[in-house]
């Protein structure tokens, strides 16, 4: 059945989504010529009204959950990703990250120059071994500055029912940085789906999981991050159909 007052609060989650965004950006535009700690103060106050917003208007909330799991000092965030929630969160829910992501969304007015200012980094697609060079210079770089790294090992998001193969880059960042790295699951895909208007009530789940210790062989960390990840992702998912079901 067709839910009329989903639709209207979806829609007034994206017209204020927009609407305040365009004002922070606009408003708090001088703070790209301040220091990189200036700039990420103002995107986890955009964060904040976005995520309180997402509350007010569609009822979804979120939780994070396995803090215990994460060690102190750098690591490298390998988290699962569906939804446009995750880009939003990471840098309100965990301190002191760069978020590999693709180098075009850089060129977003305001957006992404305080995503570049923010110290993230930017990764070409089709670049191949060129493009992983880069990475793990970048990457190298924030490590030695006490960021963690945050990187989606699927490369895009994926829908909670389908699969994608984990991309080389993550195996790359474990070889060359020799930190742990901390899987995440989460069933934000459930709530707020790719490409989806649609905004559902209820709560979203963020999981941080056993950390995996530097010195595997590329194979057996491929495999063991994959199947942390996807086992609790799917547990996850479960979990919030089964809440929601009618």
């Amino acid at each position: 059945m067709y839910d009329f007052g989903l639709s209207i609060r979806s829609l007034c989650f994206n017209v204020g989504w927009y609407v305040g965004s365009i004002v922070i950006a606009l408003v708090g535009m001088p703070i790209l010529l301040l220091p990189r700690r200036a700039v990420v103060a103002w995107a986890r106050l955009w964060i904040v009204f976005v995520l309180w917003w997402l509350r007010v208007t569609c009822r979804l909330d979120h939780r994070l959950v396995g803090l215990e799991n994460l060690p102190k000092g750098p690591v490298l965030i390998a988290c699962k990703h569906q939804s446009s929630w995750e880009t939003l969160s990471f840098t309100l829910l965990f301190p002191n990250i760069a978020i590999v992501l693709k180098r075009e969304l850089l060129f977003i007015p305001i957006v992404g120059w305080a995503m570049a200012r923010a110290g993230n980094i930017a990764v070409s697609r089709g670049e191949g071994a060129s493009a992983l060079r880069g990475l793990v210079k970048q990457a190298k770089a924030a490590i030695a500055q006490g960021q963690s790294i945050v990187i989606f090992p699927e490369g895009t998001r994926v829908a909670p029912d389908a699969e994608k193969p984990y991309q080389v880059g993550v195996a790359a960042l474990y070889r060359q940085l020799g930190i742990p790295v901390v899987p995440v699951a989460l069933n934000s895909g459930v709530f707020w789906g790719r490409r989806k208007f649609i905004k559902q009530p209820g709560t979203i789940t963020m999981q941080i999981l056993p950390p995996i210790a530097p010195g595997l062989g590329r194979d057996a960390f491929m495999k063991t991050l994959r199947e942390r990840i996807e086992t609790a992702t799917d547990r996850l998912v479960e979990e919030a159909r089964r809440s929601h079901a009618p």
